[in-house]
């Protein structure tokens, strides 16, 4: 059975923590298959959150690497999803 990974990573300070995300993602950036982001919410008023979805490839011991670095920022929040098929 083969395993799709999707991870979202949830910004509170875009501005504050962006270029750790950025410098998280680029490190890990031959796991990502395809990145999408939201950068205005504009249904709060605000810009400062942010939310990056990321589809993933190859080794999951990576995934599960790149979710632990990402944790490590302060702020940010990182859910996953796993579709199997």
């Amino acid at each position: 059975m083969h395993e799709k990974w999707v991870i979202g990573i949830h910004i509170t300070d875009r501005v504050h923590d962006s270029i750790k995300v950025q410098h998280t993602l680029t490190k890990f950036g031959c796991s990502i298959r395809t990145r999408f982001g939201i950068n205005e919410d504009k249904d709060f008023g605000t810009s400062g959150h942010g939310l990056v979805l990321l589809e993933l490839t190859g080794e999951q011991s990576e995934f599960v690497k790149l979710m632990k670095e990402l944790r490590k920022i302060e702020g940010i929040e990182v859910k996953k999803m796993v579709f199997t098929h």
